[in-house]
């Protein structure tokens, strides 16, 4: 109803423009007519004209009417210079605003819904420089004044200032006509009051606010890199202190722009995803999968057998993975690359320089001008009293551990319902281990929808875990884990612990600390992924958020870049597509938001949920678990969301992640020629589902009456 009255009180003031043939008052000719009538009248009564024509400024510049710079002519012939100035810069002030809440309160909400995430990155950039940019605006007569106003308030901009800022940046403008208007008698068109010099002028000034924040930020830096001397030469254009995923993406971008570039690594190249992370506990649930098709071969009409596991084979063929993966990430093939790669540990002095102890015992100094800290991630371990003693291993350790046994643990107990927790529950159980897996939360993947959470646990407890939720570690003893829940004290005996409740960031030993680099959690960075010191970078699992290999791989392309071009340029990391994949049997994968996310946020969605077992391929292959459930906007194809559960899950999510990268919604996924039978139908099926639920019925009831007549 507010709505209705905000725009019937526009549409009164636009109607009886055009009524009353207003437009021609607010014309050059008009105002002169009018300025020569007006004159004795204001003589008498100077409150009333200044009031009068205060309100009727405020009229035209609310409405968004043409003749604002009119009127700021007339402001000038009428009132002279000061008083026309102060008279025109509040009334347009005024105007602008109460435009700019019109558009907000009318409009806003309607553009965000169809908009929001593409207007994500305009609000945060308004937020933080909004004064900036409006500022310039103004000060260039080039924009129309109207546009602005209503532009603005689509965004999140505050009205304070939105007020402010306008009346600061309208000022000059305003005084220039108000001053020619003082000479309206001579003024033969308003298109000629302002010179390309002036103009110029104007688009200069605008751009001060640009230049003083240069300043301040040059200043700031200036001062952070106080106390600090920098070297007049440098050794190197880039360091990069870990051969992980982020370090070797950085140190290769450097390389292959011509960078001398060094990179170091203390431990294994190639970091944990190579090493202890994703590529070994891809071989695992491979083997896993192998034994439970042949535990469960019937489904394929085949005779089901027990697997024998020669648990020492298998393992050792796990290290051959890793081995044959190991030349992608190898010492030489960097160094082919062009890339200065050091075995040793590095340690940050200054901003420029890094203490090298090498892994054959010497020791040196080198200079650089960047720096990419890509040190990753190690498991954390939680305080619980015992742990010390309870012979727990780690993602990282148990494949050492493991190598050397030539049984499966006959018990497990893994502690952690996370991503890394069921993999390995899921995988361990199929192998043989009666697995007993222990969350203090409610649900295993917790971050994840309750439907899908449900389903992970449904497809661990199929291959025998025994899934603990709402349990909470309290002690080891006796090689047992003592867990307490609301039903009471639960005691998990085990033959080999595995603690999986996260990973903590790698901080010690690099020099961040003594530098006064924040690294309370992860090292502390901006949105370029830059630290307080403006050329030191961090990137992958130490940066956050995200701990997945290919995010690591994501950012070491902007620190890296950044780094070495920053002084003319610098991308800020772009977060808004992030895949992630579980790789639980069947798969579960997401992109975007899911439903919890999406209610958090108070972002309105609709879900289209297209399960599995209606698709062909996946009927003939037995692999019928699972769904595809996009969320997209209120009547929209944007895609907002996608979770996956199946066969391939994070294979079928690429195709969305492109859609939403790209901008692309669900029609063009379904108008998309997909193979059959691929499990990739999903993906056009589950589009098919939105359309259905979206199909325009006042348009086909007309097409079948259309048909009845073609029939006669």
């Amino acid at each position: 109803m507010k709505k209705a009255i905000v725009i019937a009180l526009i549409a009164a003031l636009v109607i009886a423009y055009f009524a009353f043939d207003l437009g021609d008052y607010l014309t050059l000719e008009g105002i002169k007519r009018v300025a020569g009538r007006v004159d004795a009248f204001y003589a008498d009564n100077p409150a009333l004209v200044i009031g009068g024509f205060f309100l009727v400024y405020v009229a035209v510049t609310a409405a968004s009417l043409p003749g604002a710079a009119v009127m700021t002519l007339a402001a000038g012939a009428l009132f002279g210079l000061v008083l026309g100035s102060l008279v025109a810069s509040f009334a347009s002030t005024l105007g602008a605003t109460l435009a700019f809440l019109a558009s907000r309160y009318v409009l806003r909400d309607w553009v965000e819904a169809r908009f929001g995430r593409r207007l994500k990155g305009v609000n945060e950039g308004l937020e933080r420089d909004g004064a900036f940019y409006l500022f310039t605006i103004r000060m260039i007569p080039l924009f129309p004044f109207f546009v602005v106003n209503l532009v603005m308030g689509l965004t999140r901009i505050r009205t304070w200032t939105f007020a402010w800022v306008s009346q600061v940046g309208m000022l000059l403008g305003t005084i220039a006509y108000v001053n020619a208007g003082t000479q309206l008698a001579r003024i033969e068109s308003a298109s000629g009051l302002l010179s390309p010099g002036l103009i110029a002028s104007f688009v200069v000034l605008g751009f001060v606010p640009w230049i003083g924040k240069g300043v301040v930020g040059f200043i700031r830096r200036r001062r952070v890199y106080r106390g600090f001397s920098r070297p007049r030469k440098f050794d190197r254009n880039l360091v990069v202190i870990g051969a992980g995923s982020a370090g070797l993406v950085a140190a290769y971008i450097a390389a292959q722009v011509r960078a001398k570039v060094t990179l170091m690594e203390a431990e294994k190249m190639g970091g944990d995803c190579l090493n202890t992370g994703c590529v070994p506990s891809k071989a695992l649930i491979k083997s896993a999968r192998a034994a439970a098709t042949m535990r469960h071969a019937d489904r394929y009409g085949l005779t089901p057998v027990e697997p024998q596991v020669p648990f020492r084979e298998m393992m050792a063929r796990v290290r051959r993975v890793i081995e044959t993966i190991e030349p992608h990430d190898s010492v030489e093939r960097y160094e082919g690359l062009g890339v200065d790669v050091v075995e040793g540990r590095a340690r940050i002095v200054d901003p420029w320089t890094l203490e090298i102890a090498r892994a054959d015992g010497a020791a040196e100094r080198l200079t650089t001008r960047g720096i990419v800290v890509a040190t990753g991630a190690a498991p954390f371990v939680p305080p619980i009293p015992g742990i010390e003693t309870s012979g727990y291993l780690t993602s990282e350790t148990l494949w050492d551990a493991f190598a050397g046994l030539d049984e499966i643990p006959r018990r497990i107990a893994i502690l952690g319902g996370g991503p890394i927790g069921c993999e390995l529950a899921q995988a361990l159980a199929r192998l043989g281990a009666q697995v007993t897996q222990v969350e203090r939360g409610n649900r295993v993947l917790a971050r994840e929808d309750t439907d899908v959470s449900d389903l992970a646990r449904a497809v661990l407890e199929e291959a025998g875990v025994a899934v603990l939720t709402g349990h909470t570690a309290v002690r080891f003893e006796g090689g047992a884990l003592i867990a307490q829940s609301e039903e009471g004290m639960a005691r998990i005996e085990y033959d080999a612990l595995i603690v999986a409740v996260g990973r903590k960031a790698r901080l010690d030993g690099f020099g961040l600390e003594e530098l006064g680099i924040d690294t309370e959690a992860t090292v502390d960075t901006d949105e370029f992924l830059a630290t307080k010191f403006p050329n030191i970078y961090a990137a992958g699992d130490v940066a956050g958020p995200f701990q997945y290999t290919h995010a690591a791989s994501h950012q070491a392309w902007y620190a890296s870049v950044n780094a070495l071009f920053g002084q003319f340029w610098r991308f800020k990391a772009d977060y808004r597509v992030m895949p992630a994949v579980t790789f639980l049997d069947p798969e579960f994968a997401r992109v975007g938001l899911n439903e919890r996310e999406a209610r958090e946020q108070g972002t309105e969605y609709e879900v289209t949920r297209y399960d599995i077992d209606d698709l062909d391929r996946a009927i003939a292959e037995s692999e019928t678990k699972g769904f595809v459930k996009v969320l997209t906007p209120p009547n929209k194809d944007t895609i907002l969301g996608v979770t996956i559960v199946a066969s391939h899950a994070g294979e079928l999510l690429a195709e969305y992640v492109l859609a939403m990268k790209q901008g692309i919604g669900l029609n063009a996924i379904l108008g998309t020629i997909h193979s059959y039978p691929t499990m990739a139908e999903a993906n056009k099926y589950a589009a098919g589902d939105w359309k259905r639920a979206h199909k325009p019925e006042g348009l086909l009831g007309l097409v079948e009456r259309y048909h009845a007549w073609r029939r006669g």
